[in-house]
């Protein structure tokens, strides 16, 4: 839920419609709530990246330590996104530009993690045939998913405008999906079991 901050926007006067605008603009240079909206944001980057920390000393399996790696590259990016944030709300100001080379590229990495993350565990979900891996079936349905999404978010960049706000929620929310699927399923590889080692089955074997 933290991953998805957006939802504050319905409570928070931002006066951003988010049928056509980015999340990314509520936090923009020259916005308003732009601490709230970064602070939210590095929490939850903090949060994911401390979860992997702690998974990955333990793994066995090179395509679960691909995952959970690709899962700490997403929160480094992350912050690296709230660090390097635009100048502006394009949804807003007409003078202001859609593209920002360096924000655009954090961005662009955020979903290279993302994606790298659900197709690292869909492999190591059919690996490890046999045995649970209910965040490994979801992530051959939420990997397409996810894709589509992020792809007609970027409408605005090529010419097309509308709907790009709704588009990028979609993506946000299979996202939001996968790390809460991700830390159940990390969370119940690490209950105490004596049949079962932390760095055995699941998405940490």
């Amino acid at each position: 839920m933290v991953y998805n901050d957006w939802l504050l926007q319905f409570w928070v006067p931002t006066g951003l419609d988010q049928r056509d605008s980015y999340v990314s603009e509520a936090f923009a240079a020259d916005q308003p709530y732009r601490v709230l909206f970064s602070g939210v944001e590095v929490l939850c980057a903090a949060m994911i990246l401390a979860g992997a920390c702690l998974v990955i000393p333990a793994l066995s399996c090179r395509w679960a330590l691909a995952g959970w790696t690709a899962l700490a590259l997403l929160a480094v990016c992350s912050i690296a996104d709230v660090a390097l944030p635009i100048r502006c709300a394009p949804s807003r100001e007409t003078d202001c530009p859609v593209d920002n080379v360096a924000h655009t590229v954090t961005s662009g990495l955020v979903h290279f993690a993302v994606f790298t993350s659900i197709a690292a565990f869909v492999v190591h979900a059919r690996s490890i045939a046999g045995r649970h891996s209910h965040a490994g079936r979801w992530a051959r349905w939420l990997l397409p998913l996810s894709m589509i999404a992020a792809i007609a978010s970027a409408g605005p960049y090529i010419g097309i405008d509308g709907g790009q706000g709704i588009a990028q929620r979609v993506h946000l929310v299979t996202v939001g999906v996968w790390l809460w699927l991700l830390s159940a399923e990390a969370w119940h590889s690490w209950l105490p079991n004596p049949e079962k080692s932390p760095v055995k089955g699941g998405l940490t074997g």
